[in-house]
Parts: C-alpha cells; structure tokens; sequence
C-alpha cells in the first residue's frame, strides 16, 4: 500500500514538475528574452548566407576538411561556425530556398517579443512548403546548368526529389507534380484561388473599361435607350442596323444578365450580312432580342425612379437596396486586440485526489458525529472554492446540515465555509471550502474564448469563471439594471472594469454608448480619452466623465428626456422595443426625414452611488427609478455600485427596480440581506469572489481582472483611432419637470391651489426662526414626517428657504416678516 501511495506521488511530482516548466515558458518575461534569442539567430544566419554566396568559394576546401585541418582561417564574416552551417543548409539541405528561414526566424521572434501579432503555426506551413517546393524547382530547372558551381541551386534534398521523380513519372510528371502542388497550396491560402482559376478558364465576355464605365454609371435614364427599328428588307440589303446603349447598370438587372448577348449591345455596332458567320435568319433574331432587351431596360428604369421617388427602397428587380449600415461613419475602426491584456503568470497548484479525498472524508465524519449519514459526495475544483457535492442519507434534514456550518469549517481549518443547502438543480447539498492557492482568472482567457466570440448576445457581460472554470457571461440587455456592491478592496471597481472591458471589445462605436458617473473622480477617469468613440454628454461640457453632483441631476434628467424621446419613436415605427426599431431603420423602412434615427445602446455606470445620495438624495433617486422603470425597450440600462449596501442607500424603490445584483464580499449578514436579499456575500472569500443574482439563486463566480495599465492600453488603442466629431450629445434636460411626481414645478411657479393648506403658517414659523428643517415643522404643527417634507419641499420651491445641504438645515432665504408677506401674495 505504502509503494503505490509513493507511485502516486512520485507521478504528481513529475506531473507538477512538467506543467511549472510549461507554465515557466509561458511567461511573457521568458518568451521575450527567446525572441531576442531568435533575432539574434536569424542576424547570424543572414550574415553567414551573405558571405557565403559571395566568397563561399574561398572557404570550400576548409570545410569540407573541417575536422583534420585545424588552425585554418575562414574568410566568412560569421567565422567557421557561419561557414559550417551555410553550407549545411545550403548545400546539404534545400539550396537557394534555405534563404526562406531567415523571415520565418524573424517573425517568431517578433511574435515571441509580442511585437508581431500571427498565427505561427500557419507561418510554419507556408514556409516549409516553400522551402520544400522551391528546392525542387531549383534543381529541376538550374542543378545541371550549376552542377560544377559550390553552391546546389537545391541542395541535396531537392536533388534527391528531383531524381526520384525523373526516374519514376518523367519531366511531364515532375511539371504536374510542381503545378498541382503549388495551386493546392494557393487553395489552402486562400479560397479565393478557386474563383480565380473558373475566371481565368471562362471566357471574357466583357472588357475591363466597359466594367469601369458600367460602375460609374448608377441610373437608367429614359433618354439614354434609343432603338433604331429594324426590318429583314434592310439587312438583305446589305445596310447597317446601329442599336445605341449609354452605359448604365444594367448589369444588376437579372433578365439582362441571363441573356447570352455580345458585349458589343453597348456601343454603336456595325452587322453586315454579307461578312457575317451566321445566317440571315439568325442575324435578325438577335437583333430582334437586343430590341426587347432595351425596351425592357427602359421599361424598368422608368419604374425604378418612380419607386426611388416613392420610397427609396426596392429596386427594378425586387431587390433591396443597400441597407443602412451604422458603421460608415467609423468604417475602418478595428476592436481592441486580445494582447493589450495581460495572461498573469502563476504557478499552477492543482489539488490532488489525496488532499480532496482527505477533505472529503473530514465533512463525512464531522456529519457523522453528528448522526447525519451521507450516501455519496464528490468535489469539483474551482479557481477560488472547491465544491463538494453530499447527498444525505434519505430522511436528513437539510437544515440539520445547514446548521453544522462552523463545525466542517473548524475541521477542515478553513477561515470560512459556505453552504448550499440545496444546489439548485441538484438533489445534493454543496459545501463551497476555500482553495489553499487560489488562481487567478485573466480577462484575457475570457475574451478569447470560444463562448464569447461566438456569443449572440447584444450586450454580452463576461464576468469570470464559475465553480466548474466554465466562462460566466450574462446579457445586459436581458438583465436590465444592474446592481454592484460591495466592501472597500473586494473588487468592485475591477469588476466594473472587467464589464466596461468586456463591452468595449465587442462593440462597435455607433452600437454603444456609455454614461459615466464618478463621485470619486479618479475610477472612472481612464475613460475619458474615449470621448469620441463611447460616450455620452450634455452640450457644452467640457468633461465627459461626471464628477459634479449638480452635473449628475442634469444629466439624469437628459437621460429621461432621451428616454421619452426615444419611445415616441417607438410608437411612431409601431414596434415595442429598440432591436426591432433599428432593423426597420437600417432596412430603410423607417426615414430620417421624418424624425427617425440610429439609437444606439446607452449603458450608465455610477460607481459611488451611496456618495450621490448623501449630497442630493431624492433628486438623483428619483430620475434614477424613472429610468430604471421604463427604459429597458429603448435601450437605456443603468449600473450602479455603492460600498455601502445599506437600506438608506439601497432604497426598496432602486431594489425593486435593479433585479440583477452582483455582491462582492460585506462585512455583515445585514449587508448581504440588503444586497441578496439572503446571506453569503458575507461569507465570501473577497479579491473577486462574489456572488450574482440574475434569477431565483445566486451563482459564485470568481470575477475577472482588469489591471488599470491594461485599461489604459485598451483605451490608448481606441482612442488613436478615427472618432466622430465630438461625443454622443443627450437632449437638454427639461427642468420643468418634478420627478416626485407631485405636480410641482420650477422655483415661484407652483400654483396656489397645491399648496398644502398649513403652508403660510409654516412659511411664518420658519422665517421667524430662521430655521428651515422638517423637524421643526412637525414639531410645531404636529404632523407626520411626510406632510412635513412635503411642506419643506413646497417651501424650498417658492423661494422661502434654499436648497437640502445633507443633514443641515436649510438656508431661510426671506431675511423678515415683510419679505415673506410679500412673496405670499404674489402666491396666494
């Protein structure tokens, strides 16, 4: 027993042993350094070939006496070694093709460098082909014109093939060998070969001019056919029928295009019977078809411009028209490439069979101690967790597990455990332990998997990785809102990197727009260079990331205009949601001149949402549920995180309307409630771990990491590209409009008929205390908190008392009794 546990470890040590060496070379320090390697080699091997073909003579009879002439001096510039190793290449090898691996050897080092981004191993197959190829041809068609040359045109392997095939299938043979070979190879190149050759075999029917005129020439107008009519008399009698079509598309018409015509049908030909091949009989049939051809291409140009007049959107044939395309403003705009992110090097530790069998058994016995039997478990090894599935024994309670909590955690000395009691789908209970070395999940394995670059989503969220190391993705158009909290380090603002990144890379420019909120000021400010690209702003703004809390307000409020313009159109186009709309707009089915347009996706980050509602409270609340209530079908979805999940920052009100959550680890059970509206995001390992809610269960994912350099290099390379004049403009906010909902509206312009009935009494005390707050109104006239704010708001919008200062009372704008009498009557 004790030689096969040895056995075992013995393989896992080799096994871990391999893969630390594999992981060595991995590093992008380790490949660097063999780049320059690689340079270095390819410099050597160009310099040894140089001197080689120029004054490799001199050098002959030292090397092919290199091992019994010592002392010699060789006149190539890469010394003896140099001289050796050109003409064992050169010579003994693949000839004159060997000069082939000198770009080979200089691409893998700028690949290996990460100067040169390629597919190395399809260069690997190019150039050996070549190679391989080459040498043959160099032999066949210079070996014996060269044969007492010290340079072999192609060496000993293209000779040794060449006469093989001579000997075998002769010259013919050997010629259909080169030719079969080499248009194989341009087929595996490029699949465009195949379409080159059928033009290359198939007649000419047009030449390259007529092409030309045919594009430049657009439109069929009805004074471009004229059809001089033709009768049998006068090609009997030796005249010339002259049939003139002005260069147009026609082309593009299908029934023009079927007919076997000669090119000549666009300018003025000359058809004499007597010089003709053909009859008489047929001369005048395909004269007559050319006839019914340009009275079928006026007909259908007439009909084109009266439909283009009408709509604009079918052409003569019942085709469509080009549709819209978004992206032609910022055509050669290019997403960012998988290499501006880091991999993380890290040392692979995997947890063997012994330590989760040892793990295993520990959580049996602590369940059997207490009386709780267990039919079977298995482990499923994450990144951050191990997951170890247990099906209890029939008749268990789950909650008698569930309780057991503390006790697996003290036997398995882990700093803390969660229970998933049931997993949902399974009829099993989980026990998530925390792994001894956790790994890390770069961005960059996400956005280059398979699941993301074939993902159909339209705006596809790569978050992390699973439990199972499956890529976690979810689709912010689907969710709507979402929710970010967390404790301050447990990786909030990375995950809010991870999601921008996550977009950035998928999305084009007249897709997606971004709205950046960042109380803070530095977060969200990397961003800002693309202005041009991805954001969005008020007119006349100077930045376009948000700081200011009175710039947020308005812009909140822009964005509820936009929103309502936006499902004005909706109604107007008579669909029910933004996909459907800009479909109908990019198939021209919807007209600019008539008030539609493009809408692209609008997402609103704001990372410190607890900060806005200390300093402005209700009037960001307010907008904020606005939009989060109503502008998922014109495409407006929000972001917000908070490190501060507490219930006066996360209202019931954005709750109920932010029903996808992702909860990074709290402090507390209370936070996590108020979060999840459950416990376990107290219970999180924290450095990513979180859990997401986007249905009935949360799901633990280990969130990806977006380092700031990386985010300044995805930036840097977006930004360097071709923009639009100037950032997404938001409509101007109407300030008229109260977003309580109670009918108020601007500063001294609310009626007198909704003003609460104890207003001027109220109005009286506060300007002969010179103290604006709520309290004191209830206090005074004995009315609840409600009435009182309502009050307090009335107040503040007649120009009584000033604006809310967070918890100090507000600023009593009438200096006496007189002043405010004044103001009174011009309300009452």
């Amino acid at each position: 027993m004790a030689k096969k546990t040895n056995n075992k470890s013995f393989f896992t040590t080799v096994k871990e042993t391999f893969q630390n060496v594999v992981n060595f070379f991995k590093g992008q320090n380790v490949q660097f350094v063999i780049g320059i390697l690689f340079a270095a080699i390819t410099i050597f091997l160009c310099s040894s070939f140089i001197s080689f073909f120029s004054i490799g003579g001199n050098d002959q009879t030292i090397i092919d006496g290199v091992t019994s002439v010592a002392g010699e001096s060789v006149s190539n510039t890469s010394g003896k070694s140099g001289a050796v190793v050109a003409d064992f290449l050169i010579n003994q090898c693949f000839g004159w093709a060997t000069l082939l691996l000198l770009p080979l050897l200089a691409l893998v080092a700028l690949r290996l460098m990460r100067l040169f981004e390629f597919k190395l191993g399809r260069w690997f197959v190019y150039a050996f082909f070549s190679i391989i190829w080459f040498s043959l041809l160099f032999s066949f068609v210079f070996g014996d014109l060269l044969a007492a040359s010290f340079v072999s045109p192609g060496g000993l392997h293209g000779d040794f093939l060449k006469k093989l095939l001579l000997d075998n299938i002769g010259v013919v043979g050997l010629l259909l060998v080169l030719v079969v070979s080499l248009l194989l190879f341009m087929i595996y190149v490029s699949r465009n070969t195949i379409t080159w050759l059928k033009n290359l075999l198939t007649p000419r029917k047009a030449t390259e001019e007529e092409l030309a005129r045919r594009e430049q020439n657009l439109v069929i107008n009805e004074e471009d056919i004229a059809v001089e009519p033709v009768n049998e008399n006068d090609i009997e009698a030796e005249t010339e029928l002259v049939v003139e079509v002005t260069e147009n598309d026609v082309e593009d018409d299908e029934e023009f295009n079927d007919l076997d015509i000669d090119e000549d049908v666009k300018e003025p030909v000359a058809v004499n019977a007597e010089d003709a091949d053909e009859d008489i009989a047929e001369q005048f049939d395909r004269i007559s078809q050319r006839n019914n051809i340009a009275e079928t291409v006026q007909g259908d140009a007439v009909e084109s411009m009266e439909v283009e007049e009408a709509a604009g959107d079918e052409d003569m044939g019942g085709k469509m028209f080009r549709p819209i395309n978004p992206k032609d403003e910022l055509s050669y705009y290019k997403p960012p490439t998988i290499d501006l992110l880091d991999e993380y090097e890290q040392t692979v530790h995997s947890i063997d069979k012994e330590e989760q069998a040892a793990n295993a058994n520990k959580i049996v016995e602590v369940l059997k101690n207490f009386g709780i039997e267990i039919s079977s478990i298995k482990a499923t090894v994450g990144p951050t967790i191990t997951l170890y599935e247990i099906t209890p024994a029939p008749g268990i309670r789950i909650s008698k597990i569930r309780n057991l909590e503390d006790d697996i955690a003290m036997s398995l000395s882990a700093l803390c455990i969660r229970i998933v009691a049931p997993i949902p789908g399974k009829g099993a209970i989980g026990v998530e332990v925390p792994n001894t070395h956790k790994q890390i999940v770069p961005m960059a394995s996400l956005l280059n998997s398979r699941k993301y670059k074939e993902t159909d989503m339209a705006l596809p969220l790569a978050l992390g990785k699973t439990i199972s190391n499956e890529v976690y993705m979810v689709d912010m158009a689907k969710m709507p809102h979402l929710l970010v909290a967390g404790a301050t380090g447990m990786g909030k603002s990375v995950g809010l990197n991870a999601i921008i990144t996550s977009l950035l890379y998928k999305m084009h420019p007249a897709y997606l727009k971004f709205v950046m909120v960042d109380p803070k000021m530095v977060e969200l400010s990397l961003y800002s260079v693309l202005e041009k690209h991805f954001l969005a702003k008020l007119e006349g703004e100077d930045e376009p990331i948000i700081t200011d809390v009175n710039r947020v307000v308005r812009t909140l409020k822009s964005l509820c205009v936009e929103m309502d313009n936006r499902y004005k159109l909706l109604q107007m186009a008579s669909v029910r949601s933004v996909k459907e709309y800009n479909e109908k707009f990019i198939n021209k089915e919807l007209l600019p001149t008539k008030g539609h347009r493009f809408m692209p996706y609008i997402v609103v980050i704001i990372d410190e949402y607890g900060d806005l509602m200390m300093t402005a409270g209700r009037e960001v609340e307010q907008p904020i549920a606005r939009i989060a209530q109503k502008a998922r079908a014109v495409g407006i979805h929000m972001i917000i995180a908070t490190q501060r999940p507490t219930t006066n920052i996360i209202t019931g009100t954005i709750k109920a309307n932010f029903p996808a959550r992702m909860a990074f680890r709290v402090i507390s059970v209370i936070d996590s409630r108020t979060i999840l509206d459950r416990s376990g995001a107290n219970q999180l390992q924290g450095r990513g771990d979180m859990l997401f809610l986007a249905g009935n269960d949360p799901v633990r994912v280990q969130c990806a990491l977006v380092e700031t350099k990386e985010v300044e290099r995805v930036c840097a390379y977006i930004a360097k590209q071709q923009g639009y004049q100037t950032a997404y403009i938001l409509p101007e906010p109407d300030e008229s409009v109260d977003m309580s909902g109670e009918g108020s509206g601007m500063r001294g312009e609310i009626s007198s008929d909704k003003l609460d009935p104890l207003f001027a009494e109220a109005a009286r005390a506060v300007v002969l205390a010179q103290h604006g707050s709520t309290s004191l109104i209830q206090r005074k006239f004995n009315v609840g908190f409600n009435r009182a704010g309502r009050i307090m708001d009335q107040l503040c919008q007649t120009g009584i008392v000033g604006e809310q200062e967070g918890s100090k009372p507000r600023q009593v704008l009438c200096s006496d009794e007189s002043d405010l009498e004044f103001r009174l009557k011009s309300l009452l």
